[in-house]
């Protein structure tokens, strides 16, 4: 199938002609397959079109019977069409009738066409249609042929998504969705409740002009269009200083590696070669990296698309003239954000004295945008699908970052409720507050030790603020997770040694790189694995790869010089694997009293408790540890072999199992016996309800969320740890699945607080 004389660009200024008749859009559509079937010298050019329930319909052809139009239909994933719309990516086959996928559909008479060609039609890197073209002969098609496809698809892209062919009943169904109220769920990303109304960030920028008159001009656009980004970028950075800290830097420093990034630029100047404007070929690469990245696995790495996104959007702002956005209109005083995605970039663009919350389809809890929403505090509920298509600007909205609940245009009785919980909350964070430096004791005279999970330098002043004993789990994964690329050493050592100053002298655990499963890094090469949270991760990648080990001990040995280190392990099934990592600390430290560095006045090592195996490995364990810590989150998923970020298993086993309290118990009991201090660092230990259980089994320490320090601390305050622990030790013999209703009762009865 070779191009004809006339070319792709020939090709596209006769699509827009076409496209500029007063005809209804099937005739166009007519007319264009025709037309993309003579320029390219094809037999056959057919266009599908995706409608509701995921099925794609034959819209036009030309060499295919007439009479299939709007009667052949495939599910995505369904023939070779349906492998095109599934996977975003073309199809190039010398035999299509060879491949596995193929489907025979009686009434189109394809199968006396061999060759195939086709190219998924995308918006927003979403699939919205399927464009093929067919020969008798069998050959494979140019790299030519299939690019001036997927640019002339592009083209396409704006007839089908302009609205022309919507069906009434589809357009019936859209304005009954942004009349009625809607709750929709989502991950919380950062805690808090917000009232307010929808502010739409980056409503779809129009381009009105896809097809080039002069390539070189599109092309000196194009690199000045660049340029005046590359510098807006530089300028924003610059006045970023309200969020200061070693990640905010690396946040940032990862959005201008994308904005200066070779092969993004090289791929818009190819994408100008073919005929496109310096706005269509923006979008024409937006949507090429959009849809592979939406199918990565890797979930950091797909978060990463924010960015990207967030460049491209502003690059075509540029282009087409469209500076003005939301973020520097006149912002309501209660405006919630509502997108698709976005970066932190943007984020930033808004006035925080007016943003009240943060709505977002696609962002999860470690992409960028979300760390910034939680440093400045604004509630934010990620993964909400659909939001974008039945919001207006101006809706009414609740957003619940606790319970990760959206409300659009929520009832008065909704909206009611939530206004009380609004100020139930501001009345117990008062109260909250005024315990903050009242110790932990029961009523029976019981200490208990409250600390903090932390991650980030922005955590730190959540330490003193909720008067919480220390820093019971540092995640030091999220300093790396947020990197362009590998902290180095010196890096490494100021952020924990800025941790470390922070805490004013509280204790903090720091626990070594807990990688793999959701917690990825783009700069380590990582096996695909299938059951990923048991596999290569935590402790076995840093035994397998030393350096990276033997470096996070050097900076943090020395950040702490002059100070009481106190490091974990995490992920460890064997007392082998304990033994094998206090060596690589022994190695290092060894090699710094060589060369003379200060160091740490004391150093204690300990282990956490989330493989179940090492229940059975106690007594040794203890005989070789400083102290251990409780990892609940994966040891309830070992346990019950329950994947805790399964959406049907969520809440299919209860913390609050007689098996899982008698563990801990026995845990508790070991521990004691040893004289080695046992904390509790997982979600469990943040809930006033799971915080009594914890108490009442034996644990004197249990490190948490900050926000939960002044509920836990006002039920231990009620309770009388000893006639709750004669109330909760007959029970654990019971084969029930959860105690939770006990509990609770005997809370009412006594008055405590949960």
């Amino acid at each position: 199938m070779p191009l004809s004389a006339l070319g792709p660009r020939v090709l596209l200024r006769r699509l827009r002609e076409v496209m500029a008749r007063p005809e209804p859009a099937q005739k166009k559509l007519d007319a264009i397959v025709t037309l993309i079937a003579a320029n390219m010298v094809a037999e056959v050019c057919s266009l599908y079109v995706l409608r509701s329930g995921r099925l794609l319909e034959l819209y036009a052809t030309e060499g295919l019977k007439r009479e299939a139009v709007h009667k052949s239909k495939l599910q995505i994933g369904e023939g070779l069409v349906g492998t095109i719309a599934a996977e975003a990516e073309p199809l190039n086959l010398s035999d299509a009738q060879s491949h596995p996928a193929f489907k025979y559909l009686p009434e189109t008479g394809e199968e006396i066409y061999h060759s195939f060609l086709g190219v998924p039609i995308l918006r927003g890197g979403v699939t919205i249609g399927v464009l093929v073209v067919q020969n008798r002969t069998s050959r494979q098609y140019s790299e030519d042929e299939e690019e001036a496809l997927q640019t002339t698809a592009m083209v396409l892209a704006e007839v089908i998504a302009s609205g022309e062919l919507e069906e009434v009943a589809l357009a019936v169904e859209a304005d009954v969705a942004h009349i009625r109220s809607h709750h929709l769920k989502g991950n919380s990303l950062a805690e808090g409740i917000a009232l307010g109304h929808v502010v739409l960030h980056e409503p779809r920028i129009l381009i009105t002009n896809l097809i080039a008159e002069n390539i070189p001009l599109e092309k000196q656009r194009l690199e000045q269009a660049v340029a005046a980004l590359q510098e807006s970028v530089e300028t924003l950075i610059n006045h970023a200083e309200s969020l200061r800290g070693a990640e905010y830097a690396g946040v940032l420093e990862t959005f201008r590696m994308f904005a200066h990034d070779r092969g993004w630029l090289r791929r818009m100047r190819e994408a100008i070669d073919t005929g496109l404007t310096a706005e269509g070929a923006v979008e024409r690469v937006q949507n090429d990296n959009r849809a592979r990245m939406l199918r990565i696995e890797d979930s950091y790495l797909r978060e990463r698309l924010s960015d990207l996104d967030d460049l491209a959007n502003r690059l075509l702002r540029i282009l087409t003239g469209q500076i003005q956005t939301a973020a520097a209109g006149n912002l309501p005083k209660d405006t919630i954000l509502v997108a698709r995605n976005m970066g932190p970039a943007d984020l930033l663009d808004y006035d925080r004295q007016k943003l009240r919350g943060l709505v977002l389809e696609e962002a999860g809890a470690t992409s960028h945008v979300a760390i910034v929403a939680r440093a400045l505090g604004i509630p934010a509920v990620g993964k909400v699908e659909g939001v974008v298509e039945i919001v207006d600007t101006g809706d009414p909205i609740i957003v619940d970052g606790q319970a990760g609940d959206v409300h659009v245009r929520p009832s008065w009785s909704i909206e009611q409720a939530y206004s009380e919980k609004v100020r139930f909350y501001a009345r117990k964070q008062a109260q909250y507050a005024a315990l903050r430096d009242v110790p932990a004791v029961t009523r029976d005279g019981v200490a208990i030790s409250i600390n903090i999970n932390a991650g980030l330098l922005v955590d730190m002043p959540h330490l003193h603020d909720s008067g919480a004993d220390g820093i019971g789990l540092y995640r030091t994964e999220l300093q790396f997770m947020m990197a362009a690329s590998f902290p180095r050493l010196a890096v490494q050592m100021n952020h924990y040694a800025t941790v470390l100053e922070s805490a004013n002298g509280k204790p903090i655990v720091f626990r070594t790189l807990d990688l793999g499963a959701d917690k990825a890094l783009p700069y380590l090469r990582q096996p695909r694995e299938d059951n990923p949270a048991m596999g290569w991760r935590a402790i076995r990648v840093a035994l397998e790869r030393r350096a990276l080990l033997e470096l996070q001990v050097r900076a943090l040995l020395r950040a702490a010089a002059g100070r009481e280190l106190r490091m974990m392990f995490p992920m460890i099934a064997e007392t082998s694997e304990f033994r094998a990592a206090k060596r690589v600390v022994e190695k290092v430290k060894a090699a710094l009293e060589a060369q003379r560095h200060p160091l740490p006045t004391s150093i204690k090592l300990g282990t956490m408790i989330e493989v179940p195996a090492l229940l059975w490995q106690l007594d040794n364990l203890l005989k070789e540890v400083d102290f251990i810590s409780i990892g609940s989150n994966d040891l309830m998923q070992f346990l019950f072999a329950c994947d805790r970020s399964h959406a049907r298993l969520q809440g299919r086993y209860d913390t609050l199992n007689p098996a899982v309290l008698s563990l801990i118990a026995e845990v508790a009991r070991k521990a004691q016996q040893h004289r080695v201090p046992v904390n509790l660092c997982g979600e469990m230990a943040g809930r006033p309800i799971e915080a009594m259980a914890l108490i009442g089994v034996g644990l004197r320490s249990i490190s948490m969320a900050p926000a939960a320090v002044g509920p836990v601390k006002s039920m231990i305050l009620a309770l009388e740890q000893a006639k709750f622990r004669s109330f909760l030790e007959p029970l654990l013999a019971r084969p029930d699945p959860s105690l939770r209703s006990e509990i609770e009762a005997f809370a009412r009865n006594h008055a405590i607080p949960i």
